[in-house]
């Protein structure tokens, strides 16, 4: 016997969370194990494990939906959007959502949605990583193919400073050049040293060797320069993330 999905339902309206609920109670091997009303809610869930499904919402105080799935663990849970907006369904894909439900929610609609989750496996990397072609580029490798108008260009990947989504293409700033490229930051993510770059932002990739200075945002993120003079933003989560990494247990991390 199976166990059961264990299902986070993450909307910042508590009608939306109770009416999730209840559908999930009549849905068969799936039990619900926990609420959250916002992005920094969600994500601590996650961290603290025991998830296997998360129901998103896109629209929530401080950061989104689409926020919180760029920021998810590689290994973290599957994500189903459930939104009333269909138009970033486009993006909530590229950052590896396994479905995408509209509100108001069909209990037939919610079911199917899960059982594609099972079909595809709970708690392992999301769909976009799973497509990915065989044998990627080893990280160890050093070097980054880009290929250009003049050919493909080698980067070696300690001279990219960071990477930024801008139009729906990505941009690799190096201190060779900088470089329009056709990697998803997601794709990028899985071929630069996890060591030095972090997913700071859903539309940006960082460096953290390059990095000159943090400038404190109003939003509880920062401004990242790097030694090239760029500014990066970094979101509030990711922040919250940087300070741990450096030391720094205090101040605005203790907020709410």
């Amino acid at each position: 016997m199976s166990s059961p999905l264990r299902v986070l339902i993450a909307d910042d309206e508590l009608l939306a969370r109770k009416r999730l609920s209840r559908l999930l109670t009549a849905i068969p091997d799936t039990e619900v194990c926990g609420e959250a009303a916002d992005a920094d809610a969600v994500l601590a869930a996650v961290r603290a494990g025991g998830v296997d499904v998360v129901l998103l919402d896109i629209h929530m105080p401080g950061l989104s939906g689409l926020d919180a799935l760029a920021l998810m663990p590689e290994s973290g849970p599957r994500v189903i959007l459930c939104t009333a907006h269909a138009e970033h369904a486009v993006q909530a894909f590229e950052h590896g959502a396994v479905d995408y439900v509209l509100k108001p929610v069909e209990p037939a609609r919610l079911q199917k949605a899960l059982e594609r989750v099972r079909s595809r496996g709970a708690a392992v990397p999301p769909a976009s990583h799973a497509t990915k072609a065989p044998n990627p580029m080893p990280r160890s490798l050093g070097r980054l193919p880009i290929p250009t108008r003049q050919g493909i260009v080698l980067v070696d990947t300690e001279s990219i400073s960071h990477a930024a989504l801008e139009d729906e293409l990505v941009t690799l700033f190096t201190t060779q050049g900088d470089f329009l490229t056709d990697f998803t930051l997601n794709e990028l993510v899985e071929k630069l040293p996890s060591e030095h770059f972090h997913r700071v932002h859903r539309r940006a990739l960082l460096n953290l060797t390059h990095v000159a200075r943090l400038e404190p945002l109003d939003t509880g993120g920062y401004l990242a320069r790097t030694l090239r003079g760029h500014a990066v933003e970094v979101s509030r989560q990711s922040a919250r993330e940087l300070r741990r990494m450096l030391g720094l247990r205090r101040g605005t991390d203790d907020e709410g």
